[in-house]
């Protein structure tokens, strides 16, 4: 060490290095109490790069807003050739290669024997070429195959070491103890890579290399050898405190001593030295082992270990416990689909034993402790069933029950069949379609462990609800049977297909539907039905029927076919209605008088041709309106919001007009609200009431009569004045007494304002509770009288009676039941804005009230 070279820890600093003075090989060496250890070599070389040359460079001139390229000057050269490279042995170049842009570096990655050789570069130009060869040879520094492991040996054991490198060329081998290179001696085999050091002593302990080298590189593997003299010692490897084994098992007790040399071993079962027999044998490595272990073995055992340097005892427990037995294994088991069955798996085992149950289906373990769904278990401690609830089709396979303990696993095995409803059938096609079959395949699905019996094609269309079954041929498809012809199907309707299966067990999911097809077009073969009519303006016959569903109509362009003629008549006009959703036609001609009777046929037809008629239906052409208005007129009021109208009925003919009833029309003269109102009777009626007027009103009403083909003349109008408005205000000041079964009631008479009806008389309504019946008493004056049976509450409201009707009633008064009533006396209620109650002593006359 100088101030040239400093070590930093284990690293060596070099300050200002010089290329002649440091340039060359380093070895690092690492030494301790133990020994000495070499690094691998490493080379030091110094970096030069050499100047640009000196020449100066001429002056570049350019023009301002031109361009200019200012060249970087390497060294001088002159011409950029072209480059190839080539193999002289005619092979190929690797795929892996890689060239510089110009193609004049050439790189080989990952450098492989393989791709030793002669490699040739050709360079050319105009002038001419010239060619460059270089051999390229492998070489490979060493590299380990085997190393050499720490060794912890006993005094007098033997050593053994080897190790092994690859290389090109192949590596030699140098053994080094401690740093220092090591020789053959009595003792001592070296050769190549193997060392080889008989009859160890304490002095032979160290750390060893073992140097493997060519000529480009030396590498070192490293050891540590430590020769061990010991007596026995359990201080590190006791024996086991308790071994359990059960009864008709084998056991092995280790005993296991640290010990240089290796300690001599025997036995004692308690005070008893143990000797080998049929049952019980002393292993080579010192172990205990027995076989067909029974109760009586059971004891402590003790390893005694002994070698030059002294003895070593330890001491541990044989435990015996009876053997676990699956008394009850689950059975095969044949089920449906939806059951719920229980797989049974219970035990005998030894009392001090915990026994664990685990479940696996098809070699999964079940889960239990996550609530997976359908499995669960039941039973104790020592019952371990399986309840499947609910059970599924995927539920069918191998059910494995295993009973572990601390030192057994048992297990016991079971088939499932979960037989169920076959499953969809697949690939349903239509191979061929008319206007009312279609022939179907299709191929079963899964039989679900039950054989399919039966097939059942289902159709849909855009008429029907949802899928319904549809005749075939075969009528019965058994479940051999994967095609057939569905019959009875309506032409020019989309249709698409679905089958589903059936077995012992039920009907199976449905198969997905076939694509959607139309049945071909035929003749529409429907009639239409519900011919009628009538009515219509004159010279007009009106005809209706109940149109054809789009289903029964059986192709394209499809419409109606009228067929009439008068009653009597021998010669048909037929006529065309192509809309497919009519149910009216209107047939005109002046020549048609009123209410004349028609026969009448209504058919069908489309772009296949005419179909069917209906049966013929008498239909009358259309009428006059009545050409009379109603005479006797008049209006009569009979309160604030109604009047009745009246009126003589016409006495009509032929000519006159059929009268089917009349219209009454009325009106206000009210110039900012016009109201107008129109009300129909039917029949002879001659008499009109008319409600929800408005009081004290003057209103018009006309009537005239009316039939199918509309209303005929007013009648000259009429006026009435409507009654002014019922009392406003309700009766007020209400008492009451009750004696037995009489109440006696007294109130205010009601004075009215000047656009209200007088007051006539009054109204008492009353009831037993708000379900039962009301009963009404009329009165003149401002008192009333009521005999009623007292087993219940009475609910009464008094209202005013008037020309304009009943006025408002008061607020609704509760007479409690006899029983409910002091015996000290009865109370006297005044109803006002406020409700007050005092008891007070009155005779049952007609009086005022006593609490204002």
């Amino acid at each position: 060490m100088s101030y040239h070279y400093r070590l930093d820890g284990g690293n060596l600093a070099i300050s200002s290095p010089r290329t002649e003075q440091d340039i060359g090989m380093y070895q690092c060496l690492a030494t301790n109490t133990l020994g000495t250890i070499l690094s691998r070599k490493a080379k030091l070389q110094f970096a030069y790069i050499e100047d640009f040359e000196t020449k100066t460079r001429s002056t570049v001139s350019v023009r301002e807003g031109q361009g200019v390229v200012l060249l970087c000057g390497p060294p001088p050269h002159f011409g950029v050739p072209d480059i190839s490279w080539r193999r002289l042995d005619g092979n190929p170049l690797p795929g892996k290669v890689k060239y510089s842009k110009s193609q004049a570096i050439l790189e080989i990655p990952n450098f492989q024997q393989e791709d030793e050789g002669f490699y040739e570069c050709i360079a050319g130009n105009l002038r001419g070429r010239n060619l460059a060869k270089g051999q390229l040879i492998f070489y490979a520094p060493p590299e380990w195959e085997q190393k050499i492991q720490n060794t912890y040996l006993s005094i007098y054991d033997s050593l053994f070491w080897e190790c092994k490198a690859s290389g090109k060329p192949n590596p030699w081998y140098t053994w080094l103890k401690n740093g220092e290179r090591l020789t053959p001696e009595e003792r001592i085999q070296i050769e190549n890579g193997t060392l080889i050091i008989t009859m160890l002593n304490m002095s032979d302990s160290g750390v060893y290399q073992c140097a493997a080298e060519n000529q480009y590189q030396i590498i070192y593997a490293n050891a540590e050898l430590r020769v061990l003299a010991s007596a026995p010692d359990f201080s590190k490897n006791p024996l086991k405190k308790n071994s359990v084994v059960q009864v008709g098992g084998d056991i092995t007790i280790e005993c296991k001593p640290n010990a240089f040399p290796r300690a001599a071993i025997s036995w004692k079962r308690g005070m008893e030295s143990l000797r080998q027999s049929k049952r019980v044998f002393l292993l080579e490595d010192g172990s205990l082992k027995i076989y067909n272990v029974t109760r009586s073995d059971a004891g402590s055992y003790t390893c005694i270990a002994t070698n030059q340097f002294g003895v070593a005892k330890n001491t541990g427990s044989l435990l015996v416990k009876e053997r676990t037995i699956i008394t009850i294994p689950p059975s095969k088991m044949d089920v449906t689909v939806g059951e719920s069955i229980v797989l049974p798996c219970q035990v005998s085992h030894d009392p001090s034993i915990e026994v664990m149950f685990i479940w696996s289906f098809n070699g999964e373990v079940i889960d239990l402790k996550k609530g997976v769904a359908h499995f669960e278990r039941i039973g104790g401690e020592s019952v371990g069933d399986l309840m499947i609830r609910n059970i599924q089709l995927n539920h069918s396979g191998k059910y494995l029950c295993t009973v572990k303990t601390t030192l057994e696993s048992l297990s016991a095995v079971a088939d499932i069949i979960v037989r169920g409803p076959p499953g969809p059938p697949e690939d349903v096609r239509v191979e061929h379609i008319s206007s009312t079959t279609s022939q179907l395949s299709w191929r079963p699905g899964s039989d679900n462990n039950s054989p399919i019996q039966i097939f059942t094609v289902q159709a849909r269309t855009p008429f029907s609800v949802g899928w319904q079954a549809v005749s075939t041929v075969p009528e019965i498809l058994n479940g051999k049977t994967y095609n057939a012809t569905v019959v009875g199907l309506s032409p020019w309707v989309e249709y698409e297909f679905r089958v589903v299966a059936g077995n012992s067990i039920g009907i199976g999911e449905p198969s997905k539907a076939s694509e959607l097809l139309r049945t071909k077009a035929s003749v529409p073969v429907v009639a239409p039905t519900n011919i009628n009519g009538g009515g219509g303006s004159r010279s007009e016959l009106v005809i209706t029927w109940e149109s054809i569903p789009e289903e029964l109509q059986n192709g394209e362009e499809f419409g109606y076919i009228i067929m009439l003629r008068p009653v009597g008549s021998t010669a048909w006009t037929k006529e065309r209605v192509p809309s497919v959703e009519s149910s009216r036609f209107v047939y005109r001609n002046e020549s048609i008088t009123p209410l004349s009777p028609f026969e009448v046929k209504v058919g069908v037809y489309n772009n296949e041709g005419e179909g069917s008629l209906s049966t013929v239906s008498i239909v009358y052409s259309g009428e006059d309106e009545p050409q009379l208005a109603p005479r006797g007129t008049s209006a009569q009021s009979f309160s604030a919001s109604e009047m009745e109208v009246s009126w003589n009925a016409i006495a009509w003919n032929r000519n006159t007009g059929r009268v089917l009833g009349y219209e009454i029309l009325y009106w206000t003269d009210d110039s900012k609200e016009s109201m107008i109102g129109k009300i129909r009777v039917s029949g002879n009626v001659t008499t009109k009431n008319i409600t929800g007027l408005k009081a004290n009103t003057i209103y018009f009403a006309s009537v005239r009569a009316y039939n199918t083909a509309g209303a005929g003349p007013s009648s000259p109008p009429v006026n009435v004045t409507t009654k002014k408005s019922p009392p406003s205000q309700p009766p007020a000041n209400i008492a009451w007494k009750l004696t037995n079964s009489k109440i006696c009631l007294n109130w205010e008479h009601v004075k009215t304002m000047e656009n209200e009806s007088e007051v006539l008389g009054y109204k008492i309504l009353y009831r037993q509770n708000r379900q039962s019946k009301t009963h009404i008493l009329e009165t003149n004056n401002t008192s009333a009288e009521l005999l009623v049976p007292f087993e219940e509450d009475y609910l009464i409201e008094i209202r005013t009676v008037s020309d304009g009707g009943d006025g408002s009633s008061s607020e609704e008064i509760r007479i409690p039941k006899m029983s409910s009533l002091s015996s000290r006396g009865v109370p006297i209620i005044e109803l006002s804005i406020y409700f007050l109650s005092v008891v007070i002593i009155f005779y049952c006359i007609a009086i005022q009230p006593l609490i204002r």
